[in-house]
């Protein structure tokens, strides 16, 4: 956590060379207000702030203690001696720090922060799938609710979900709930994949066209897709991973240029890491993640909202799916 004067001001520096690409001098004062009071705070309440790999700049570098996927930023969490959890993200990330820390209050900044895959399967859906398709392991990703998760046999993300599927014993697994995910883990698994009909409303706008336009104005780009994406398009790409894995990539291969077929704060984050990279952004945002501001993030801290619970018997079940995950790790 940023504490003394010296490297609250060694702190703004760095962000404003993060962020001034993007940014008018007017805006950069009023972040750097805003941060101020809200690195304040943190102390006086002993919270600690995770910033999602989709979140803007001045709030991913300005005010975050600890930065990543959703997964990795609630196991953290776990880490900490905070009392407050703030979560920058959306409402199921926040759900997923509440059930590994039951102890915390876990707040969000903007409870209508949601998640068109969390959205599209209810647990009474699950329950309906398991009577259909009886004896059939449930594998879910980690984007969905926490009534979802408690009705799953074990929780995947988009690094491991390979990973999973193939060690499952069983030649038929049901994945859900994104339709697309389950179809390129199909591809590199080779099993029977019985899927629900949920999309990424902003991984599923990528098109087959978009890469081929990409190819065609940039000449040795390299594309990077989200697993999220039609399996149509990731079978154009020279790489497909999730968010953590996609730094990685770029960090290990050094692309003179690439494009990243996902949520677009996520090439405005990683820039400043790779001046060397040049990146093709693709402007396609997500308008859940947009709603986390550095306003709301004030104002959730200083008033304690909004808190997020999870019921003990749907927490509890949750966690066991969450842990046989953890096994597979």
């Amino acid at each position: 956590m940023v504490a003394s004067t010296e490297n609250r001001k060694e702190h703004l520096k760095k962000l404003k060379k993060r962020i001034e690409k993007f940014s008018t001098p007017d805006e950069i004062a009023g972040y750097e207000k805003l941060i101020l009071e809200i690195l304040d705070l943190k102390e006086q309440k002993n919270a600690i702030i995770l910033g999602h790999n989709y979140m803007t700049p001045e709030v991913f570098y300005g005010i975050s203690d600890i930065t990543g996927d959703s997964l990795g930023l609630a196991k953290k969490a776990a880490e900490t001696d905070a009392d407050i959890i703030l979560f920058d993200g959306v409402h199921f990330m926040a759900e997923t720090a509440k059930i590994l820390n039951p102890e915390k209050k876990v707040l969000i900044a903007d409870l209508e922060a949601g998640c068109s895959l969390a959205e599209s399967i209810t647990g009474k859906d699950v329950r309906s799938l398991k009577e259909k398709h009886p004896n059939i392991p449930i594998v879910t990703y980690i984007n969905c609710t926490a009534d979802v998760k408690a009705e799953s046999d074990i929780i995947c993300t988009s690094a491991n979900a390979v990973k999973i599927v193939k060690e499952i014993d069983s030649d038929t697994v049901i994945m859900i709930p994104d339709e697309y995910l389950a179809g390129n883990v199909q591809k590199a698994t080779g099993k029977k994949l019985i899927t629900w009909p949920g999309k990424c409303m902003v991984h599923e706008l990528y098109t087959e066209e978009d890469v081929e336009l990409a190819r065609k104005n940039y000449p040795g780009i390299t594309i990077i897709a989200h697993p999220e994406c039609h399996p149509d398009v990731t079978a154009l790409v020279e790489f497909t991973g999730s968010t953590s894995l996609m730094g990685k990539y770029i960090e290990e291969n050094k692309p003179k240029r690439v494009m990243l077929l996902t949520e677009c704060s996520m090439s405005d984050n990683l820039m400043s890491d790779f001046p060397e990279t040049e990146f093709i952004s693709t402007c396609q945002t997500c308008p859940h993640m947009k709603k986390i501001t550095l306003e709301k993030v004030l104002y959730s801290l200083k008033n304690e909202k909004y808190e997020i619970d999870v019921p003990e018997d749907i927490r509890i079940r949750a966690k066991k799916a969450l842990d046989r995950m953890f096994e597979f790790n």
